[in-house]
């Protein structure tokens, strides 16, 4: 195994249903096993409800559901990663996304990572498709994705 260097990065790849997205490991705060959420009425079938995470009620997200890839749901084997939010909402510090089994942890170098370039626009929530090594995987749209949910909420309360 190649030893890390200063332009590597810590990365994680989370199996979700029909997708692999692949983050940096430091928005990971946690990873549970999979509870059935407390239901938010009227919200969109992607947002599956809240979840109770050290005294907050996060927002719990079908990411596959959210971007069209695949019907996605919680079931034995789920995980459920706590991702610390980027939109800078006090209010909103942390989001929690569905997964199927545990992440992976992988290091990120420059000659591993490349962009697919494919003409099928990029469904919601999805920054890009690309390949590390030969795997390839989504980079999920975090700030897109945390403006989704706030106005999923909003529009439900």
């Amino acid at each position: 195994m190649s030893a890390i260097t200063s332009n590597d990065i810590r990365g994680v790849l989370i199996q979700v249903a029909g997708a692999r997205l692949l983050l940096p490991n430091a928005t990971i705060a946690e990873v549970l096993s999979f509870a059935d959420p407390e239901p938010v009425d009227d919200a969109p079938d992607w947002l599956l409800g809240r979840i109770r995470w050290r005294g907050w009620q996060l927002p719990l997200i079908a990411f596959a559901r959210l971007s069209g890839i695949a019907e996605e749901k919680g079931g034995l084997g789920s995980k459920v990663i706590i991702l610390k939010a980027l939109g800078g909402n006090a209010k909103a510090p942390f989001f929690a996304l569905l997964t199927q089994g545990f992440p992976r942890l992988v290091t990120v170098s420059r000659d591993a990572l490349a962009a697919r370039d494919s003409d099928v626009p990029l469904p919601a929530g999805v920054r890009a498709r690309v390949l590390l090594n030969d795997d390839e995987a989504l980079l999920p749209d975090l700030e897109q994705i945390e403006l989704l949910i706030g106005q999923a909420l909003s529009a439900a309360a």
